[in-house]
């Protein structure tokens, strides 16, 4: 990989608040965005003064690409860094510090030089630190709603209100999925079925309830793999999906988006009520009975799993994609 060392000795110079003069560094991937190249760098630092300082980074290269109705994301995170978002988080509730970061128009390409955050994240997080995250979420939001914070007004690259409804109009459109659940060839159980079909006989209905929702500064792809818990922090990475969208949207993902099926039920009855706390610290939010979560879950995940089980050849997949949608279905009666 060819590093940019300049850039490197700047982001270290921020990281230690002293001019960082050389660094020996090695890099190993870790996991990333769409199209996005994001390495652990380490290494020892040498100061102006001589002192020699051991350091991890985080590098984070994203190529110009475009999402389905949402053409600038690639570099939303850069923008938003820019931006001066970071003012609004809290001790608990943050995104990683942005050392430093670079633009190239030329080659569409930004990179990010990122804090590494070492803490517990992906299917490791517990129940305890799902309702935390719910939590937390529902403070940011809450705060950020009630304050409409100055910098709120200056973002200018965030995906919009509807992308939601959009994915999930354009997947309906899409006959792969939407012709499969009602021919005689799906293999799916009928009470299944039924439940994908009813959600797009009722989904404008279910849409007039979601939209007299508070429109909140949502993260768009909230799931615990972008999730790091550290103790009383939550940090919260990979946020090119961010822009405004309702309350509860981001809480879905935290229930359904590769959770463990088997603790769905659990999380749903879990995350929900602390989310609903941590809003109504800052502002009065609707009734809880209300939250549209169920829907959310449904409308940003059932085709989607549809398209995973039409597209596996894996028998242990296909049964996983059923056992997801029986889960999602049970969690209606909770």
């Amino acid at each position: 990989m060819n590093m940019n060392t300049e850039a490197l000795y700047i982001a270290l110079s921020q990281l230690f608040k002293t001019t960082i003069t050389s660094a020996d560094s090695q890099t190993v991937q870790l996991h990333g965005g769409t199209l996005g190249n994001v390495r652990l760098v380490t290494g020892t630092a040498e100061t102006a003064d001589g002192e020699h300082l051991p350091y991890r980074i985080v590098l984070k290269i994203q190529k110009k690409w475009e999402r389905y109705n949402d053409p600038n994301s690639w570099r939303r995170e850069y923008d938003l860094y820019a931006s001066g978002l970071g003012t609004t988080f809290s001790h608990t509730f943050r995104w990683p510090v942005c050392y430093y970061s670079e633009i190239n128009t030329d080659e569409d390409e930004c990179q990010l030089w990122l804090e590494y955050i070492d803490g517990v994240s992906g299917l490791d997080l517990t129940a305890e630190m799902y309702e935390q995250a719910a939590l937390e979420l529902g403070r940011y939001q809450g705060k950020l709603y009630a304050g409409q914070p100055a910098v709120l007004q200056s973002l200018t690259n965030l995906s919009h209100a509807d992308l939601m409804k959009n994915t999930y109009l354009h997947y309906r459109s899409w006959p792969v999925v939407y012709d499969y659940i009602r021919s005689e060839e799906c293999e799916f159980p009928q009470h299944l079925r039924q439940m994908l079909i009813d959600i797009d006989e009722q989904s404008d209905d279910i849409f007039a309830r979601i939209e007299q929702l508070p429109l909140v500064l949502c993260h768009r792809d909230f799931w615990v793999t972008n999730l790091i818990c550290d103790g009383e922090i939550i940090a919260l990475i990979d946020w090119d999906t961010s822009g405004w969208g309702y309350l509860g949207e981001d809480i879905a993902s935290l229930i359904a988006d590769e959770a463990d099926p088997d603790l769905m039920a659990e999380y749903y009855q879990r995350c929900i009520p602390a989310y609903y706390q941590g809003f109504s610290e800052y502002t009065k939010a609707p009734p809880i009975a209300e939250h549209c979560v169920y829907e959310f879950i449904l409308l940003v995940f059932g085709y989607r799993l549809v398209e995973a089980y039409i597209h596996t050849e894996d028998d242990n997949q296909k049964t996983e994609c059923l056992r997801k949608l029986q889960k999602i279905f049970e969690l209606k009666d909770l």
